[in-house]
């Protein structure tokens, strides 16, 4: 009986260190429960307390099971949710590195042109619309896009006449262009597509100012102390295949474009801009596109031009003075230099500029030269008077006056005097 005893209590021993060396989270196992009771080492009081215990631990583990269920599918939504809102912040990003700008201008214009009968004289109102989108790709690339209004592809003009029984108005692609500026090169930019002018410009008897020329530039600034070097280059297809013998890059009429020039800091009160360009073209001797409005028939170009500009401070209101000289070393006759000089300032809020110039007939491309002064034709001089004023915030009231004398305004007219009269309203955005 002892002996038996014994037996039963080795076993009883046995038994519980064996449920107490499993651990709490394992739980007891029924089968062995089981096994022991059949074999006499528990009691059915044990077998009993340790059946609740064993009911106990599974009920925790399906809690615990159910609790981490839940948990890993709060996860997942969250992981879920969390790559919505990357995707999210990936298009708020990119809207928040575009910018878009623009704006609506409102003219009234007068011109009298005593040279031309009937039609010389133009009493009319125009809208120009600009917009444009301006994104930030990467750190190293920019794009820009602008569409805007023009009563036809006229390269020098957006304006679109208020005419024809309130019929909708042309929208054209003015710009559109990728600028890839490298880390490693700070300053330099690569401008591809059809782009804003990559030049200076002092004055517009070169250029008119709406002009987005075509192909692919590059520019660069350097500073130097108090001094800034800058310097651009460019290649322009104008038309491709302009003689009709071949597709090939010669048969091209194109344009080459190099400018070099400094800012320098005089004095804090004394700033001055000097610079020169040199515009090439090739293969236009092959096209009547580019001679005209007062240009010789079949005349050619490669304009040499300088220009600067001062600016003076601390006076009792601000003081720029500024010029331009272009000179047509391909022209065919005399009639071939151009220059301007204006000065800028501005009192009581109102912003005054003037300028005076005389554009020999040759002396720079027609089709490119400034459209407003002389109905934009060349073989002209004379003055060009501009006031505005900030009525409110990116909200101008303007006025410009030009008093030209032009001698090709036809083909049988010489010394028309042309004056026209710009009443704008311009709102930026």
């Amino acid at each position: 009986m002892r002996v038996a005893s014994t037996k039963t209590a080795a076993a009883l021993c046995g038994g519980l260190l064996l449920a107490m060396s499993v651990p709490a989270s394992a739980a007891v196992d029924a089968k062995l429960l089981d096994m022991l009771k059949a074999n006499g080492s528990i009691t059915n009081t044990q077998y009993n307390e340790l059946q609740a215990e064993l009911a106990r631990d599974q009920k925790e583990q399906q809690i615990a099971r159910q609790a981490q269920q839940e948990t890993n599918e709060q996860i997942a939504a969250t992981a879920k949710k969390t790559n919505e809102l990357s995707t999210f912040d990936q298009k708020l990003a990119w809207a928040a590195k575009t910018q878009f700008k623009g704006d609506v201008r409102f003219r009234q214009e007068t011109v009298k042109n005593d040279g031309v009968s009937n039609t010389g004289d133009q009493d009319r109102q125009r809208i120009r619309v600009r917009l444009g989108a301006y994104t930030e790709i990467n750190p190293q690339v920019d794009t820009g896009i602008r569409i805007a209004t023009g009563s036809d592809n006229d390269p020098r003009s957006t304006n679109q006449s208020l005419d024809n029984n309130f019929t909708k108005k042309d929208i054209w692609l003015d710009q559109g262009y990728v600028d890839y500026h490298p880390d490693a090169i700070k300053n330099l930019h690569i401008v591809g597509g059809k782009m804003p002018q990559q030049w200076v410009s002092m004055g517009d008897i070169i250029w008119d100012g709406d002009i987005s020329p075509e192909g692919l530039a590059l520019t660069y600034k350097y500073p130097l102390g108090s001094t800034e070097l800058f310097t651009s280059a460019g290649h322009y297809t104008l038309k491709d295949n302009v003689d009709g013998e071949g597709k090939q890059f010669r048969h091209d009429l194109r344009l080459y474009a190099g400018q070099l020039g400094a800012r320098f800091a005089i004095t804090d009160n004394l700033k001055m801009t000097l610079g020169g360009s040199v515009y090439s073209y090739d293969n236009d001797n092959d096209t009547a596109t580019l001679a005209v409005n007062g240009n010789s028939p079949g005349e050619q170009f490669k304009l040499y031009e300088g220009f600067g500009q001062l600016d003076i401070g601390g006076l009792p209101m601000p003081l720029s003075l500024y010029g331009q000289i272009v000179n047509n070393d391909d022209a065919s006759n005399d009639q071939d230099t151009g220059w301007l000089a204006g000065v800028k300032t501005k009192v009581y809020g109102f912003g005054v500029d003037y300028n005076y110039r005389d554009v020999q007939r040759n002396a720079v491309v027609g089709a490119f030269t400034d459209s407003d002064f002389a109905n934009g034709y060349t073989g002209s001089r004379g003055s060009k008077l501009k006031v505005s004023y900030d009525l409110d915030k990116n909200f101008t009231l303007g006025a410009t006056y030009f008093m030209a004398n032009s001698d090709y305004t036809n083909a049988n007219l010489k010394d028309s005097d042309i004056n026209t009269l710009q009443l704008d309203a311009e709102a930026k955005f």
